[in-house]
């Protein structure tokens, strides 16, 4: 167990080694270490479920030795906790380092360009006010077609109170002309009766 224990110790080491000079061997590593904390879980779980997974086999092989090894299965977690911290700042540093080298650039583009920029600016300019224009006039336009498009409603609305009177009239009509209808024959039959009784 304990050589098991020396053995991450040793590793871990050798991690914060590479961590610390500037060779291929660095980015590869980080590279890995990148691809472990995206996978199934962050480095340092992955450390510490091991450390703990070494104190129990050593815990159950001999129990009247644990407190002397406490310090080591300590140092082990404080070299994982070392080489995440440097895995973390290698990378933000990295990732500065690009960034500023960005900056530099669109810096030294925009200073480039500050010339041909004026003329640019003066074309903008000139396409803003005549796109204003556009602007106004389209507003204009607006405003007489919501005016058009509210009296077409209002006569829309007029038309359909009148024909809605019209239906109303019709049904009335309707409703006489059946009146008339029923009347009329009423008088055939009394007419018809009276014949007949004259008749016989």
């Amino acid at each position: 167990m304990i050589q098991l224990l020396f053995s991450l110790i040793f590793a871990e080491k050798a991690l914060i080694v590479i961590f610390v000079f500037k060779t291929p061997l660095r980015k590869l590593v980080i590279i890995g270490l990148d691809r472990v904390k995206r996978g199934r879980g962050p480095i340092i779980v992955k450390t510490v479920a091991g450390t703990v997974f070494v104190v129990m086999m050593s815990t159950i092989y001999s129990v009247a030795s644990i407190h002397t090894r406490w310090v080591d299965e300590g140092f082990a977690l404080f070299l994982a906790f070392m080489i995440d911290r440097l895995h973390h700042y290698i990378r933000e540093l990295s990732i500065r380092r690009k960034t500023m080298e960005a900056v530099k650039k669109q810096n030294r583009a925009f200073e480039d360009g500050k010339s041909g920029a004026s003329e640019e600016i003066k074309t903008l300019e000139g396409e803003a006010s005549a796109l204003r224009g556009k602007i106004r006039q389209l507003e204009s336009e607006l405003v007489e077609k919501a005016k058009e498009a509210s009296s077409a409603e209002a006569n829309a609305g007029a038309l359909r109170k009148q024909s809605e009177g019209f239906l109303l009239e019709y049904d009335r009509l309707l409703e006489e002309n059946q009146n008339l209808r029923s009347q009329l024959q009423s008088l055939d039959r009394k007419l018809s009766r009276s014949e007949s009784k004259k008749v016989s």
